[in-house]
């Protein structure tokens, strides 16, 4: 297996550190817009030399298929924000590449009734596209990071060995993290958080479809596991709502994510100022009016996350909350993967919460290389056999859990 990764940023890099240790590839190509950061995750793993890396635009598809094309890559893993899924996508397909993903095509809410019907949905784009990657014979893996990614392995675990029915399925994401000298510093890209957390949250309920509500709403207080101990959760618009439905039937699925108060003011501050724009707005400078994005100033301001790892401290738990019956009994289980910033930085020297998305692709590539996961067309995490994945995770040496709830 040959592979081109594009974005060397905080999951970038990790990725690069994870990989290194496995043996199941020939080689990695480590591109990104800015060379020195692609030089710099390479350097980091010292004289492996199945690393190398390479300047690329994401948006650029012409200048990605020549890519894959030049280093003979049979996979592309997209770990750019969300912005550059359609040109990454359309870029492994033109040179015959398998694609991976850990976010999808972007969603656009509905003109007239935002919080009740959805507009365009996350993943939309790529799904319009999934008779022509079955037709070639082509895969494009979307959503195999952590949420969505493993939440979404969890849920066919559930589906296959736990649950006779399920009524709800729903994803809950929690942490205790801290960031010494920061009273605001998401530990994950602020542009991808802002996108998620301000765009109208999906529902899906059977005889319903999918639906939308408004940002930060249903709130609920979740107990998360390994002393993280309880978060207040609101309503998110995220992939697996998206996704799980697809292959798993339930009856309800969610996904709520434990924002805490005082981030959910500051991100309802952002869009009242209309900080949270990606339309360019002109402002003085001193060379003469200049066009930025309001959001892309929000992430100037704020530190990258990939650098705060030593500045941290705490756990960040992804899971997957499943209520339903076996065996003509109810049950209710949570399935969670926990990681401690604390192991994370000393393993790997990457922060928790980029860690824990990045180790996910990088299993589901080795199954894919082993023949273990193999298929055609525009596929989630659910369409493949969930023990194998979660054995090998295991074997990572990053456990995953269960509690009867």
């Amino acid at each position: 297996m040959r592979v081109l990764l594009v974005g060397a940023g905080g999951v970038g890099t990790a990725i690069t550190r994870i990989a290194a240790r496995r043996a199941f590839f020939e080689a990695m190509v480590v591109a990104d817009y800015d060379p020195a950061r692609a030089d710099s995750a390479v350097a980091a793993l010292g004289d492996d030399g199945r690393f190398v890396a390479e300047a690329v635009d994401a948006g650029d598809e012409a200048a990605v298929t020549a890519l894959l094309a030049r280093h003979r890559c049979d996979v592309l893993l997209n770990a750019t924000d969300p912005r550059f899924v359609m040109p990454l996508f359309r870029a492994a397909r033109a040179a015959g590449a398998t694609y991976l993903d850990m976010a999808m095509s972007l969603s656009r809410p509905h003109r007239d009734r935002p919080h009740e019907e959805c507009g365009v949905k996350l993943g939309d784009e790529q799904f319009a596209q999934a008779g022509a990657w079955q037709s070639e014979g082509m895969l494009a893996l979307v959503g195999m990071g952590v949420e969505p990614g493993l939440s979404d392995v969890f849920a066919r675990y559930a589906a296959d060995e736990l649950f006779d029915e399920i009524e709800e399925i729903g994803v809950r994401d929690g942490a205790n993290l801290t960031v010494d000298g920061y009273d605001f510093a998401p530990s994950f890209s602020i542009w991808t958080t802002i996108e998620e957390c301000l765009n109208p949250p999906v529902v899906y309920e059977a005889g319903r479809g999918w639906f939308t509500t408004a940002p930060f709403s249903e709130p609920e207080v979740f107990d998360f596991p390994e002393g993280i101990g309880e978060v207040e959760c609101v309503n998110v618009e995220h992939e697996e709502v998206l996704l799980v439905p697809r292959w798993i039937d339930a009856r309800r699925v969610t996904f709520k994510y434990g924002l805490g108060r005082e981030f959910v003011e500051t991100l309802k501050t952002l869009h009242l100022l209309g900080l949270d724009r990606t339309e360019p707005v002109t402002v003085p400078s001193a060379v003469g009016p200049v066009a930025v994005s309001p959001r892309d100033v929000v992430a100037a301001c704020l530190p990258d996350p990939a650098t705060l790892g030593e500045r941290m401290h705490g756990k960040t738990c992804a899971g997957t909350w499943v209520r339903g019956s076996k065996d003509g009994a109810p049950r209710e289980v949570y399935l969670y993967h926990v990681v401690d910033n604390q192991w994370s930085m000393t393993e790997y020297g990457c922060q928790a919460v980029v860690w824990q998305t990045a180790v996910n692709p990088v299993v589901a590539l080795e199954l894919l290389g082993a023949g273990t996961w193999s298929g055609a067309g525009v596929l989630g995490p659910e369409a493949f056999p969930a023990q194998p994945f979660l054995d090998l995770l295991t074997a990572y040496g990053s456990p995953w859990g269960m509690r009867e709830q």
